[in-house]
């Protein structure tokens, strides 16, 4: 039994504790069954040996070590609740069993958490590994052949057809195609890519051909090191259980000196081996840590409840005890600050610009042409002679007019365009232009609402993108970000976040793979719930609703769940600073004492504070992120 997973020990725990705690409460009722003391006796050595075990073999090994923490203290105290139970149901007085496997189980549940967050962290690692390729055609004596991922080796060249990912990292032979590296590097638009120029594993083509020379095995390529980076990240993180185990190491020596000191004195001072032992053992039972073992999980449990209605998913303690001390929020661009996708911001000239654009796009393979096509929403033009001018752009006839959209000479109030970071294609009609058209991947609507509310709550903004410096900063200023640091590679996010956190903690909001390091590596990691597997994984809070308002809903949630903690923590333990020396008997001469039996109570007491406390986390509302 000392060999069951923390998932089913939790399960003996509710088996055995459900009835008993049906039994305690039809016993303040004073509805009594015969043979009920044997029925907690089953029910709480079921608990105490088949779930609580290892606490009693971590708790030796602690002691062996000279170290005590957690384990030392639940191992204690329900060992002392148990074995004084057996003694007083050999002489017929009150027991605890039911102290003995409600303690148990709640702290089990805490144990639940915890390994919940293990596991996902392991998972966002298998998930980044899965973006890669399965397999590529290789050159091989003088043919393509497709072989498996794993066999291509630094110096193949591999041949890359439309729509297929990139093996591996390497660098275009021949031909030429745009390529999608928003996952990878953040850049929303496509990128151009021709001979010469560099490519990345797991990336995906366009609508072209090339054939390229690998520079890297699979295994030593940008997606398997941003996997080695978020390893090592997530497994850095301390879990918020330290600061328990850090209270218990000072406060198990402290209850078993004065628990041995209270039977001491007693007997010193002629009292009886029973009542000498009864005041030593009320010691013990109102330190017993039921309120301290459900102080973190209760209110994780009505924190995180309450948020996830709220459309904010706050993963593990850590990030509430983080949430604390962060000073700066940095947010990646692409599909965070922005929608993700490039869209028609302005269109200068007559009504036909769009239309004419739209009918010669309809034909066109560009990345652009997606955006035009979404903004026109009328009746499309036919097209005849229709020809892809080759970096240039696009013509043909429309209407009995020769027409063209691409690259033309610009006016004053297109290079003003220009100047925002946009990208402007003209259109120009029987050699003449008549208009432009501007695209950009724009702000969300929540964008520059949000990032006021964070700076209003003292928090300094910056931007952390792959984009061009131009783009960002344009970017940046629409919205009122403080801060902006473009033209960052996945790894150099990382590098740049460890630089913030020198200065104050960060939390980083992102939703590209491109960010699972940084994501990992802040203090606080909030993931965009629309971004990619990896960075919700990588995450220590996911937005599900995409809303940046959340990001301000998150941060004061986490502060408050803590918050709760912190005075949850403080109820558990301000019963054994005021029943601790009552228990001993210290009030006795002025008929101040507390008996196992009230002692008891007043441990269940505590843990009813703990409960309510924690409850109390549902009251309060949030408009528009923000607390109040």
């Amino acid at each position: 039994m000392a060999y069951f997973s923390v998932t089913k020990r939790f399960i003996i725990g509710c088996i055995g504790s459900v009835p008993l705690l049906i039994l305690m409460f039809l016993d303040l009722a004073h509805v009594m069954f015969p043979g009920e003391s044997w029925v907690q006796f089953v029910l709480g050595t079921f608990v105490f040996l088949g779930a609580g075990l290892p606490f009693l073999q971590s708790a030796w090994a602690s002691f062996k070590q000279h170290n005590s923490n957690m384990d030392t203290l639940v191992a204690l105290g329900t060992s002392i609740a148990y074995l004084y139970s057996l003694y007083a149901l050999a002489t017929g007085r009150g027991t605890y069993f039911e102290a003995v496997a409600v303690v148990i189980t709640l702290v089990l549940l805490g144990s639940l958490f915890e390994e919940r967050m293990k596991t996902q962290a392991s998972g966002a690692v298998d998930k980044l590994l899965k973006l890669q390729a399965k397999d590529a055609e290789v050159l091989r004596a003088g043919d393509f052949v497709r072989i498996p991922i794993a066999e291509v080796v630094a110096g193949d060249v591999i041949c890359v057809k439309p729509g297929e990912k990139i093996p591996v990292d390497g660098e275009i032979l021949e031909g030429r195609s745009h390529l999608d590296e928003s996952m990878v590097t953040g850049e929303s638009m496509p990128v151009e890519k021709t001979t010469g120029d560099k490519v990345i594993g797991a990336t995906v083509n366009g609508n072209g051909s090339f054939t390229f020379k690998a520079t890297k095995n699979a295994s030593d390529g940008l997606l398997s090191q941003i996997a080695d980076m978020v390893r090592q990240a997530q497994s850095s993180r301390a879990p918020i259980q330290k600061t328990v185990d850090q209270i218990a190491g000072i406060f198990v020596p402290v209850v078993l000196i004065l628990a041995i000191l209270s039977y001491v004195v007693w007997i010193l001072l002629g009292a009886s081996q029973v009542n000498a032992l009864i005041f030593a053992v009320s010691v013990m039972i109102i330190a017993c840590p039921c309120a301290l073992g459900i102080a973190t999980p209760t209110a994780l449990m009505v924190g995180t409840g309450r948020s996830a209605k709220l459309g904010v998913l706050i993963k593990n303690g850590e990030v509430l005890e983080a949430a604390q001390v962060v000073k700066t929020v940095v947010f990646d661009k692409t599909g965070t600050i922005t929608v993700g996708k490039p869209v028609v911001t302005d269109v200068i000239g007559p009504s036909e610009v769009l239309k004419l654009a739209a009918a010669l796009e309809k034909s066109s393979e560009h990345p652009l042409a997606t955006a035009i096509l979404e903004k026109y929403t009328g009746e499309i033009p036919e097209v005849a002679d229709f020809e892809a001018v080759t970096g240039q752009g696009v013509q043909g006839v429309v209407n009995g007019q020769q027409a063209f959209v691409g690259k033309v000479e610009f006016s004053d109030e297109a290079k003003a365009l220009q100047a925002q970071a946009k990208t402007v294609v003209g259109v120009r009609v029987n050699d003449e232009v008549i208009g432009y058209i501007a695209i950009q991947d724009a702000p969300k609507a929540s964008s520059k609402a949000a990032i006021a509310a964070l700076k209003r709550d003292g928090y300094k903004t910056v931007m952390l993108t792959g984009d061009n410096r131009l783009v960002a900063e344009a970017v940046a200023h629409e919205v009122g970000i403080d801060q902006v640091i473009a033209e960052v590679l996945p790894g150099d996010k990382q590098t740049e976040i460890l630089k913030l956190k020198s200065l104050g903690a960060v939390a980083f909001v992102g939703d590209g793979i491109n960010d699972s390091p940084a994501l990992a590596t802040a203090n606080v990691g909030i993931a965009m719930g629309s971004g990619s597997d990896i960075a919700i994984e990588s995450g220590g809070i996911v937005l599900v609703k995409n809303d940046l308002n959340d990001v301000v809903t998150a941060l004061q949630l986490a502060k408050k769940t803590f918050n709760r903690i912190r005075l949850n923590l403080f109820w558990a333990f301000i019963y054994n600073v005021i029943g601790i020396p009552i228990a001993a008997g210290v009030f006795y001469g002025l008929g101040l004492t507390l008996s196992p039996e009230i002692a008891g109570l007043a441990m269940a007491f505590s843990s009813v504070t703990v409960v309510t406390s924690s409850l109390l986390l549902n009251v309060g509302k949030v408009y528009q992120g923000r607390t109040v």
